[in-house]
């Protein structure tokens, strides 16, 4: 990734209120995240590349190495996996101080909301695409998630 597109989006997550944001390539994979206290944070070595002093980037590992965790976590998930059609920000509930959409124990049916990701500011309703028990919620609040990554079991 060239230096003056990792500058355009190093200064897409400053200006929004977005806190993190990851871009795969073909060359890489790059995560932004942004500090709380103004400034930009690492979540791996930092590049070599020049950047603002308040705003630092750095590559994440390979695809194949982050994939292996998710293949153990799957292998002891039963039930039906609901997961995250997009990347974004999950949350639980339509506003902060709101009732979740789904809690553990919670009869959901197919269609029904059950949680937001918010995608470049856009919050979208996820809908549940199986009725049935929700038994485990794999996803804190707030939490940043990956296109295809688990978000509910549901049996």
């Amino acid at each position: 990734m060239d230096l003056r597109k990792l500058k355009t989006l190093i200064d897409l997550v400053s200006e929004s209120s977005i806190s993190e944001l990851e871009i795969t390539e073909a060359d890489g994979k790059v995560r932004i995240v942004k500090g709380g206290a103004g400034g930009m944070t690492a979540m791996a070595p930092m590049m070599t590349q020049m950047v603002p002093a308040n705003m630092v980037s750095a590559p994440v590992a390979a695809p194949a190495a982050a994939a292996a965790p998710v293949v153990e976590a799957a292998a002891e998930i039963t039930g039906h996996v609901v997961k995250s059609p997009m990347v974004g920000t999950f949350y639980r509930a339509s506003s902060p101080g709101a009732k979740a959409f789904a809690d553990v124990g919670d009869q959901v049916k197919e269609g029904q909301p059950i949680c937001i990701i918010e995608a470049m500011k856009i919050m979208n309703e996820i809908e549940c695409d199986k009725a049935g028990t929700v038994t485990k919620i794999l996803v804190d609040n707030g939490q940043a998630v990956e296109f295809g990554q688990p978000l509910f079991i549901i049996e």
